[in-house]
């Protein structure tokens, strides 16, 4: 992208003050979660106060039901499912961009057994497909990763299929196949840049609801294992009505964390479907 074309990208984002606000927001919860080992005031496995201890001195966000403490344990849930959402985005992403691409240049039997097999998956209810595919496979980081990541692409796949069909059509694609370029080369320096744009844009709505995806599997216990520590295993304090009324920093911080990023992350989104839009000019 030209410099003159990016500076023009961040104008129109910047535009968009909430938008800014919550990438601002968003970047500041990605440092202190990078950051969790060197900022988090003890370790987040190990109990170091008394049983569920309100917030206090000596514990910020008070301590757990065995006494670790609520404050860490929180910064190193940020990082597990920052890292679950961002690897779960990559994966579906690189998945669905690879055979959106060779189904929409090659077209014929390939884009017919990809697009069947693509509309087969999106048959299936979202949520029981991830529930059938982590009932069945061990419940885990990496498996929770792979998951999502596999079950996520058919969206960005379709996208990019229809955008190489109408980029086949374009003048510069017919010039390049009349020069008798290789198809690769067309495909991934000519046609992939130019579908970027709504990739990015798409990837941002994965990234949100990978996030909100493993919250809900760990906590129903099919994804993160304790003692790992991710936002949707610490919601499983608000199980017990005792808990979720009487003793409420065992599961709102982790609650509202999950809250910002999502909501941040659906602002950053649409603020850059908006700045990436080719019709925008102004």
């Amino acid at each position: 992208m030209a410099h003159g074309k990016r500076r023009g990208v961040w104008r129109r984002f910047c535009r968009h003050r909430v938008a800014v606000a919550c990438l601002a927001l968003l970047a500041l919860m990605m440092l202190l979660a990078l950051l969790a080992p060197l900022i988090a005031p003890y370790a987040p496995t190990k109990p170091v106060g008394q049983f569920a201890q309100p917030p206090g001195p000596g514990h910020l966000l008070g301590t757990d039901k065995i006494g670790r403490d609520v404050l860490s344990r929180n910064l190193y849930a940020m990082r597990v499912s920052l890292f679950v959402g961002l690897m779960a985005t990559l994966i579906s992403t690189a998945v669905g961009v690879l055979l959106g691409l060779v189904s929409g240049w090659f077209g014929g039997p390939a884009d017919k057994a990809i697009m069947g097999f693509t509309d087969m998956v999106m048959s299936f209810p979202y949520i029981l497909l991830v529930l059938v595919a982590a009932a069945i496979f061990q419940p885990g980081l990496k498996s929770i990763v792979l998951i999502l990541g596999f079950v996520d692409w058919p969206g960005v796949a379709r996208l990019v299929r229809g955008n190489v069909l109408s980029l086949k059509e374009t003048n510069f694609a017919k010039s390049d196949v009349t020069a008798g370029l290789p198809g690769g080369y067309i495909l991934f320096s000519e046609i992939l840049p130019n579908t970027i744009a709504p990739v990015l844009v798409y990837a941002t709505s994965v990234f949100a609801l990978s996030i909100l995806d493993e919250a809900a599997l760990s906590f129903l216990g099919m994804g993160v294992q304790p003692p790992t520590p991710s936002l949707g295993n610490l919601l499983n304090g608000a199980e017990s009505l005792s808990v979720l009324t009487g003793k409420p920093w065992l599961w709102v911080p982790a609650g509202t964390t999950i809250i910002l990023l999502v909501v941040c992350i659906n602002f950053v989104g649409d603020a850059l479907r908006d700045a990436l839009d080719p019709r925008n000019t102004e």
